[in-house]
């Protein structure tokens, strides 16, 4: 899966929809990609809680260590019996939500790819399956889980982000490995859900998909 998404609302109405507290002014990134700060949703005390945490946990090889290289980032969960997450993904208390509006991924030809959107029809702020962490390398982080790709994204990559409904946002915060695995290997969302937004933005561009200005209003 590509490493682009946006969250086209604003805190308070990110808080609203998970019944989170958290800072009204929190600022919302216009968009994020790995290393740069998104907003995720936790639980602490039995409250669920609205924090700015960077996407990407660190990752340093043996062969980066032998070098002398400074860590890395990986921010897609998708080996979960990878030795970086299989201790991990056990524990509830480093499940979260990860709110998004549109994730992207790139159409087109190497060197002229644009963006292309995807988003849930009729649901404005989806929810993302993630694990989040306070590391001793970059501080707070977190990664989201994949999964296979539908129909509708398929053509563009054979990863999509596992995606949950509203009704299974206690589930995901507070059920067993048995869920986590659940969650990951289940079908993907039906692909007539999805509305996908082609643009001529360049990958790069840092262009927000043609409906995220007037989907925020509507929130």
């Amino acid at each position: 899966m590509s490493r682009l998404y946006t969250l086209a609302a604003t805190a308070t109405d990110v808080a609203d929809h998970f019944g989170a507290g958290g800072d009204a002014d929190m600022a919302v990134p216009s968009e994020t990609i790995e290393a740069c700060p998104g907003l995720v949703v936790l639980e602490a005390n039995g409250r669920r809680i609205l924090r700015q945490m960077l996407w990407g946990f660190p990752r340093l090889t043996r062969e980066m260590r032998l070098r002398g290289d400074p860590p890395g980032r990986i921010g897609l969960v998708a080996d979960l019996t990878n030795p970086m997450w299989e201790t991990l993904v056990v524990e509830q208390k480093y499940r979260c939500l990860i709110p998004l509006t549109h994730f992207a991924n790139p159409n087109g030809t190497p060197g002229e790819k644009t963006r292309s959107w995807f988003s849930f029809e009729g649901q404005p702020i989806m929810a993302w399956a993630g694990f989040c962490k306070n590391t001793a390398e970059f501080g707070p982080v977190y990664a989201g889980m994949t999964m296979d790709a539908n129909g509708a994204v398929m053509p563009y990559n054979d990863r999509m982000p596992v995606l949950i409904e509203p009704h299974e946002y206690e589930r995901w915060l507070h059920g067993t490995i048995k869920d986590v695995l659940g969650f990951q290997f289940r079908a993907p969302p039906p692909p007539d859900r999805f509305t996908v937004e082609h643009s001529d933005d360049l990958w790069r561009s840092g262009k927000l998909p043609p409906t995220a200005q007037p989907q925020a209003s509507l929130l």
